[in-house]
């Protein structure tokens, strides 16, 4: 399975209403991170999950879904997080 494809499992947690999910790796080739085999990714996701909460806390979230994927598969992970009444 494909690390974009862990990804979009573990976004489930966080109950989405829509993402975008953009793998930027070929953009980085020759960067250290991407040598070492991790990935650079563009996120964009809105959920109910976010409201009240600051980007920070909403960032937090997204790095507890990712999980051990953010010790080697990704390498960077660019966010946008936003809750429903924000589009």
């Amino acid at each position: 399975m494909s690390t974009a494809d862990l990804i979009r499992q573990r976004l489930a947690a966080l109950e989405p209403e829509s993402y975008t999910l953009e793998d930027e790796s070929a953009q980085h080739k020759g960067h250290a991170g991407a040598a070492s085999g991790g990935g650079h990714f563009r996120l964009t996701l809105v959920s109910p999950r976010f409201r009240n909460l600051s980007t920070l806390a909403r960032h937090r979230l997204v790095y507890e879904a990712m999980g051990e994927l953010m010790q080697r598969e990704i390498h960077a992970l660019s966010i946008t997080a936003l809750t429903p009444e924000e589009l």
